[in-house]
């Protein structure tokens, strides 16, 4: 195909529940949408970097520079483009996995689009539904925590992860637990610990409560760490943050690191380098899943075709639209029997609603080939 144009558009939705992590209080999705202009049709993409450089370097005002200023061009240049090519043709620039991965999303949609087959098709799904999981932040008391876990265990949901903090760890697990003693429950700590011996003590204690893991309990850097902390606590190790690629996950599965890897295509560069940890993981018999970054619609139908896949056995963070937004900018995602569906139609299956879209854009921004 030939890349005519590339549309970066800010949205901003008000997040139903305010979200709070290790990273500090979400109130609202800054999100960057990306519209691709080709000869074959749109595409569209999502990047999930937030507002500020929290979860990793990377942050929305960042990721627009470099992809008009150095991304794009390199794209333009490609007489044939394809999803495929994309990686090798923006493997100049280093780093920003997460601008390369909304173009290369956006240029897989309108490719897939062109000859009506499926983002799930496409990446080898198995199944027609998920098993959803929703993910909880850090509240003020643990009365309010059990209220919502409550109200989300009344949705259906199959899956509860509860944030943790140094402080905010122990009891409010206990408190779930003792409330809801079958449940699927597991915690993430966004890298919030290190080996110190009262954070260590604490990791253990976890270790009471059956627990499926415990996600990224050290900085993403510390892969060694995470290999010491494996044989210290019982509870299955879970890596996010330090997974930036299938050789790194080959890496970290190698060295004790974990036993099941949380895949967020946004971190790796792209649905199609997610497929590859998916696969990396699988032949080694670690257990998958597909991690949430408050993705809109767009990233949501992605994200679903993505767990669609036969190795992501445990439930992610794929909840539906109103877990976030009221309304989202497609046509919502609604949990059924805690499950949500894989969109079947061409490419993402999905498409902005232009009225909604219209209310949340903040600006737009158009990149053509330079003359």
């Amino acid at each position: 195909m030939r890349l005519d144009a590339v549309e970066l558009r800010r949205v901003g939705l008000p997040l139903v529940t305010p979200f709070r992590t290790s990273f500090g209080l979400q109130l609202e999705r800054d999100a960057l949408l990306v519209r691709v202009i080709t000869d074959v049709g749109d595409g569209w993409g999502e990047c999930v970097a937030m507002a500020e450089p929290l979860y990793s370097s990377e942050y929305a005002d960042g990721a627009q520079h470099v992809m008009r200023d150095h991304l794009i061009p390199r794209l333009f240049a490609i007489e044939d483009l394809d999803a495929a090519g994309v990686k090798p043709a923006l493997s100049a620039v280093r780093g920003h996995p997460m601008a390369k991965a909304a173009l290369e999303m956006a240029i897989l949609d309108a490719e897939l689009r062109s000859f009506g087959q499926s983002f799930g098709e496409r990446l080898g799904a198995v199944r027609d539904v998920v098993d959803c999981g929703v993910s909880i932040g850090i509240f003020p008391t643990i009365r309010e925590l059990l209220a919502q876990v409550d109200g989300y265990l009344d949705e259906g949901y199959k899956r509860i992860k509860l944030k943790i903090e140094p402080g905010w760890d122990v009891e409010p697990v206990r408190a779930v637990r003792e409330r809801w003693p079958d449940i699927l429950l597991q915690v993430d700590a966004n890298a919030a610990y290190s080996l110190a011996d009262g954070h260590v003590t604490a990791l253990a204690a976890l270790d009471s409560f059956e627990l499926l893991l415990v996600e990224q309990p050290l900085p993403e850097d510390d892969v060694a760490g995470h290999a010491v902390l494996a044989t210290r606590i019982a509870t299955p190790i879970c890596l996010d943050e330090s997974i930036l690629s299938a050789e790194s996950a080959t890496d970290a599965i190698a060295r004790g690191a974990c036993s099941i890897v949380n895949i967020k295509a946004g971190r790796v560069g792209g649905y199609l380098e997610a497929a590859r940890v998916h696969d990396v993981c699988r032949a080694a018999g670690v257990a998958v899943w597909c991690g949430g970054m408050l993705e809109t619609g767009l990233g949501r139908a992605a994200n679903l075709a993505l767990a669609g896949m036969p190795g992501f056995t445990l439930p992610g963070d794929t909840s539906g639209s109103d877990r976030y937004y009221r309304p989202d900018i497609t046509e919502p995602f609604v949990l059924e029997d805690g499950q949500l569906r894989v969109p079947k139609g061409p490419g993402l299956g999905v498409w902005p609603l232009a009225d909604v879209l219209a209310v949340a854009t903040r600006s737009v921004e158009v990149v053509r080939p330079s003359t």
